[in-house]
């Protein structure tokens, strides 16, 4: 049975824990389960028996991240074109104040996540993100403290080598940049489109065969401006709603009619949109309806 000081604990750390998970999984949805099964069992724990509740949580919910990252593998290894994670849906600006956590959730990061074994994931979300000692990573992860730091330097080489380098753009910049692509895109004005792209952006979109969608990355301005006058063409305009929504701390577009369409990610560097990130796969639009919190810390440390 569960007791209230359980519940308590566990209530100040659900968003560091929730953050934890999802950057280790991709998605809300198995982050959620995940959270839901790691309760269940920490309702069982003698609480006398936990020294640190921040170091016992953490473990626990990254022991039962890692069993659903290695049962999905093959899943994702079969997937149907580009496999995007699921995007999170937050409370406006939840993480621009912290640098770290705003890269760390973004769409693009996740991306190059995914390039690493389940177990370098781990350990790099637990040690560069979160911070934490090694010796509670290699309880984690079930390996030594030698091994774990090996793990990690390796872990940091591969992100570091295929992220290029974050440059967070100021909220001003953000607004005026996607008002003026929903203009531009409503009204079909290329040129004004064409303006707001990079010479080298890049379309991904996700529908793992369930929705229309390029199986395929598309590069350059032109091409993706062509994908996105096809896709905010008038008459379909007429049937959907656009809401402007904040996911993965990024500007996001939320097309939907009598169903959901889609969510689209935008990328903003130097002044030009670099990166769409379209996921229109119906399975992982799911969790857009329910904002998160995320954080880096537990609630009491917040508030200190």
């Amino acid at each position: 049975m569960s007791t209230e000081e359980h519940a308590e604990r566990f209530t100040l750390l659900r968003p560091l824990l929730f953050t934890i998970v999802y950057e280790i999984l991709g998605s809300a949805t198995e982050s959620d389960d995940v959270l839901q099964n790691s309760y269940l069992r920490w309702a069982e724990v003698d609480l006398t028996t936990v020294r640190d509740t921040k170091s016992y949580l953490a473990q626990l919910v990254t022991r039962q991240a890692l069993n659903v990252l290695r049962t999905g593998a093959r899943r994702r290894e079969e997937y149907v074109g580009p496999w995007l994670p699921e995007p999170l849906l937050l409370a406006e600006d939840d993480a621009s104040a912290d640098v770290l956590l705003a890269e760390s959730v973004s769409m693009a990061m996740l991306v190059v996540l995914e390039t690493l074994s389940p177990d370098e994931r781990a350990v790099f979300v637990l040690r560069e993100v979160f911070g934490f000692e090694f010796r509670d990573i290699a309880t984690a992860v079930g390996k030594t403290v030698p091994a774990v730091r090996q793990v990690a330097h390796r872990a940091r080489e591969h992100v570091r080598a295929r992220r290029r380098r974050f440059e967070p753009v100021d909220a001003a910049t953000t607004a005026r940049i996607t008002e003026q692509f929903m203009a531009a895109a409503a009204t079909g004005d290329l040129d004004g489109l064409l303006s707001l792209l990079a010479p080298d952006v890049t379309w991904t979109a996700d529908s793992g065969g369930k929705a229309t969608a390029a199986r395929r990355p598309v590069v350059g301005a032109e091409k993706v401006a062509a994908v996105l006058m096809s896709l905010f063409r008038r008459e379909r305009l007429v049937d959907l709603r656009v809401e402007r929504v904040n996911c993965n701390n990024a500007p996001a577009l939320v097309l939907g009619g009598e169903r959901l369409e889609g969510v689209f990610l935008l990328e903003i560097a130097d002044g030009r949109i670099t990166h769409f990130y379209a996921v229109r796969n119906p399975d992982k639009l799911l969790a857009v309806a329910v904002p998160r919190r995320i954080s880096r810390y537990a609630t009491s440390e917040e508030s200190t």
